[in-house]
């Protein structure tokens, strides 16, 4: 049940992660492909496929919703 909590709290936090867009597309995709590969780290994942992931999806965010970023 621990285990379930620890992984709920480590998701919020990247989500509040990606929530930090960054200035730039460049700030933008660092940002998520940091948040990305932590969150692969943690769980045991591809470290590439979750920078990847991560900066698409917080680059697309940031383009969809960009008065949440500034």
């Amino acid at each position: 049940m621990l285990k379930h909590g620890k992984k709920w709290i480590l998701a919020t936090a990247l989500l509040g992660g990606l929530a930090a867009c960054g200035d730039t597309l460049g700030e933008q995709a660092v940002i998520g492909a940091g948040v990305g590969g932590a969150g692969s780290a943690v769980a045991g994942g591809s470290l590439a496929t979750g920078a990847l992931v991560g900066a698409a999806a917080n680059v697309a965010y940031c383009n969809q919703y960009p008065h949440r970023c500034n």
